[in-house]
C-alpha cells in the first residue's frame, strides 16, 4: 500500500493502524502483506463502507490525519465507478528485502546470484541486461527512471520492471529519484569485475 511521507513515521511506530480508500476494486487482501517503507503491513480487516458518515474522529487520528474532516477533504468526491473501502492493518516488522539488501554474500550465493542473473537475462526478449544495468545504477545514483532507460533505448515501464527484478533479489533499492545500489549489489558488481 501507498502512504504519503508524512505517515511513515506514524507507520513505523504502529500509531497509524487504518486508512481509507476509494477503488474501483479493492486493492488488498485480508490477511496478507504489504510492503511500505516503514515495514510489512499485515490486512486485518477490510470494510466496504457507503460513504463517509460511518467515519469516525478516532478513524481519522489511527489514520494519521490532523482531523476528520481532512480526511474526508483528502479522499476526494465519491464517483460512480469507485467504492469507499476502511483497511485496518499492523505493522508486522520489517521488510525482509531491507535486510537481504544488506546481507553480504558468501562465494556460494555470489554464484547463485550469478546463475539468477543469466536466467534472467535469458528470458529476456531483447538481450542480456541485467550486468549492464547494474554498472549504470552504480555509476549513476539518484538518476529519474526515465532517463536511465533512455540511455538503453528502452521504454521507462518495461524498464522499471527489470529494475524491480534486481530489487527483488536483494540487489537495489529505490532512492527519492532513482536507484542505488544496496551493499549486496555492490559486492556482486564487485565479483562480476574481478
Amino acid at each position: 500500500m501507498r502512504f504519503t511521507m508524512d505517515a511513515w513515521p506514524g507507520l513505523a511506530d504502529g500509531s497509524i493502524t487504518v486508512t481509507f480508500r476509494r477503488w474501483k476494486r479493492c486493492q488488498v487482501v485480508l490477511g496478507n502483506q504489504y510492503r511500505s517503507p516503514s515495514g510489512m503491513l499485515e490486512v486485518t480487516r477490510v470494510d466496504e463502507l457507503a460513504d463517509t458518515s460511518s467515519i469516525t474522529k478516532a478513524d481519522a487520528k489511527r489514520s494519521g490525519t490532523a482531523s476528520l474532516d481532512d480526511l474526508i477533504e483528502r479522499l476526494g468526491p465519491p464517483t460512480a465507478d469507485t467504492t469507499l473501502y476502511r483497511v485496518e492493518f499492523r505493522n508486522v516488522g520489517e521488510d525482509p528485502r531491507t535486510v537481504l539488501r544488506e546481507t553480504i554474500p558468501d562465494a556460494d550465493a555470489l554464484a547463485e546470484l550469478v546463475t539468477k542473473l543469466d536466467r534472467l537475462d535469458a528470458r529476456s526478449s531483447f538481450g542480456p541486461w541485467t550486468r549492464d544495468t547494474l554498472r549504470v545504477i552504480a555509476a549513476q545514483p539518484g538518476t529519474r527512471a526515465p532517463d536511465l532507460a533512455d540511455g538503453f533505448g528502452r521504454e521507462t515501464k518495461p524498464f522499471k520492471l527489470d529494475v524491480r527484478k534486481l530489487k527483488g533479489l536483494g540487489l537495489t533499492e529505490s532512492l527519492k529519484v532513482g536507484y542505488q545500489l544496496s551493499p549486496r549489489g555492490q559486492a556482486l558488481l564487485d565479483h562480476l569485475t574481478d
